[in-house]
């Protein structure tokens, strides 16, 4: 038997257990009275555990007292109303444990009965019958606060016969709730205290007004029932007001913010969109008239319409490009403008430009005729730049290896001009302004190109020449004795049939005029052989057999083809009656008589 008076068979139930003192939350459970407490006020006693004890009988488990027994013994000869404390007490022991063993068991009972429900259902009415699911009863009881009793008489009250309220006054604790009432308890109300100043600023959130929400801290400042106002109220309102104040500052901000990006947003795509209108519908930009004072453009080789229009707008001649394109498509000779370099009027309208470039009279570029010498070309060029004479020829000596020519046209001996030959006949742009190297570079470069077309080397050797030097040269030759498209062919075939050494006619004597005139920087057709025979030059080729050591002029592409191209009739002698076409001959007499033709001419 424990200390407690309760069977071997179960623990001590220690006042921390959560159900110390419960009666019955359940709704199920019943309170038993002890068997001395039911002897005591004469009431029956049921057996709890089911061992039938009788009234007056303590149930087994419980054994005699014999401080109890003479106690009662003494009871009986005290007089009526007499109540002795120390009985009262230990009955009051005996039955406040055994309504604990009671309430274990049957708290014990009520968890098995609810994992048996749990498991196959309940029928009780009002519950669930679904397996899984303990059925819920309705205690009416606890709607009064009162526990299910078996009993209705009261125990002794050791109090002198009144029964205290327990939860009654102010300062008592709240009557017990079952399990299914009970709340957290409510937590202090803490007024304002000094460490309040001590305490963190919460972080300040984002503005409902960006997330869409609402304010959090409208209502937050409202006052508290129960609180009173004084000299920290007063502060706190202030500080209240203060954030309000703030708050509202920043709403303003934000509302000024999102006006100024929407009206930002609402004029880009206004500029946008009349830009676009202005692109589609809108007319171009464009001036007026024909413009004023002189400005040179030079426009390259394959520039379009737009590429041009770039050009003008830079030089400030049109306003637009737009307006030059549709100015050029409107004119039916608009796509014909060539490359070169134009005299043109500043701010004149599109059209006015277009009708000026056609014109060949705006062309200011530099144009060299074929079988020009260089030294023409270089006086042009000091001419186009307004430069002082013999500037370019000075830079065409001295810088000619840098201005691009080829390698096999570098390191010739005797040779009067290292360029003489690639100053290819074309119009190049030489506007003011421009440097003499970037023109004679353009000009050498326009040449290498040409004779890479015409592919010189494997042309060399089929015709029996040592170099595309010497093409070149006889390529000049012929472009300098000819006087049609019809005499290259043949003078090519000429100069071929003369250099040999075993002709009959010349045995490898060129003798030609243009020769002795190129070295003498002249144009004469009417020359003395007893003169031209003895100056002595290795251009002059009644002085020297063979080619002279470089070209005697710039051939053109005509030319070049004759001397890459030439007959095979057999002539060797040619000459020319007006100045217009040549007449060719195989042998010596036949060119004396129209020699002696040609003489009887200039007489009359």
């Amino acid at each position: 038997m424990t200390e407690y008076g309760r069977s071997p068979g179960s623990e001590p139930w220690h006042p921390g257990d959560p159900l110390y003192g419960d009666q019955g939350w359940e709704g199920q459970q019943q309170h038993y009275p002890h068997p001395q407490q039911a002897n005591q006020y004469g009431q029956g006693y049921q057996d709890p555990y089911g061992q039938g004890g009788q009234t007056g009988q303590v149930p087994q488990g419980y054994e005699a007292d014999p401080y109890q027994q003479q106690h009662a013994q003494q009871y009986q000869q005290q007089p009526q109303g007499y109540v002795d404390p120390q009985a009262q007490y230990e009955q009051q022991a005996q039955q406040h444990h055994a309504q604990q063993h009671h309430a274990q068991q049957q708290y014990q009972q009520s968890y098995e009965q609810q994992q048996h429900q749990q498991q196959y259902g309940t029928g009780y009415q009002g519950g669930y019958d679904t397996p899984g699911h303990l059925g819920q009863q309705y205690d009416g009881n606890w709607e009064t606060g009162q526990a299910a009793m078996p009993y209705a008489g009261t125990p002794a009250d050791p109090y002198g016969g009144q029964n205290p309220d327990l939860y009654g006054t102010p300062e008592a604790y709240p009557p017990p709730q079952p399990p299914g009432r009970r709340q957290n308890p409510p937590e202090p109300v803490v007024d304002w205290a000094p460490e309040e100043e001590s305490r963190p600023e919460p972080e300040e959130e984002k503005h409902p007004f960006f997330t869409g929400g609402e304010d959090p801290d409208d209502d937050a400042y409202e006052e508290e029932p129960g609180r009173g106002r004084g000299s920290r109220g007063d502060d706190r309102d202030r500080e209240r007001r203060s954030k309000d104040n703030k708050r509202k500052g920043k709403n303003g901000v934000a509302c000024l913010v999102v006006a100024i990006v929407l009206a930002g947003g609402v004029g880009g795509v206004g500029y946008f969109g009349y830009q676009f209108w202005q692109g589609q519908f809108g007319a171009a930009e464009d001036y007026a008239g024909s413009g004023s004072g002189d400005v040179q453009v030079e426009i390259p080789k394959g520039a379009f319409g737009n590429e041009i229009g770039n050009i003008l707008k830079k030089a400030g001649v049109v306003k637009s490009v737009d307006a030059f394109v549709s100015a050029q498509q409107r004119n039916p000779k608009g796509t014909s403008i060539q490359a070169g370099v134009y005299t043109l009027k500043k701010e004149m309208s599109a059209e006015s430009a277009v009708t000026m470039m056609l014109d060949p009279a705006s062309q200011s570029n530099f144009v060299i005729p074929e079988g020009r010498r260089n030294v023409w070309v270089y006086e042009q060029i000091d001419k186009k730049l307004g430069l002082d004479p013999g500037t370019t020829k000075d830079i065409a000596k001295t810088k000619a290896d840098t201005l691009g020519l080829p390698d096999w046209a570098k390191g010739h001996k005797n040779v009067n001009d290292p360029l003489e030959g690639f100053l290819f006949p074309a119009s190049y742009p030489v506007a003011k302004g421009s440097k003499p190297e970037d023109a004679l570079r353009k000009m050498v470069s326009r040449a290498s190109q040409e004779y890479d077309k015409l592919e010189l080397d494997a042309k060399a050797q089929q015709l029996g020449v040592d170099s595309p030097w010497e093409l070149v040269t006889i390529a000049s030759l012929v472009q300098a004795e000819g006087t049609s498209h019809d005499d290259f062919r043949k003078m090519g075939e000429v100069v071929y049939n003369r250099l040999k050494p075993s002709n009959p006619q010349t045995y490898g004597g060129l003798e030609f005029d243009s020769t002795y005139n190129y070295i003498k920087n002249q144009s004469k057709l009417d020359l003395s052989l007893a003169e031209v025979r003895k100056y002595n030059s290795p251009y002059n080729t009644y002085f020297v057999k063979g080619l002279p050591p470089g070209p005697i002029g710039n051939p053109g592409l005509e030319a070049l083809q004759g001397a890459l191209n030439p007959t095979h009739d057999g002539w060797y002698y040619f000459i020319s009656l007006d100045g217009k076409s040549s007449k060719f001959t195989r042998t010596n007499a036949e060119h004396q008589k129209l020699v002696d033709e040609f003489n009887e001419s200039r007489k009359n």
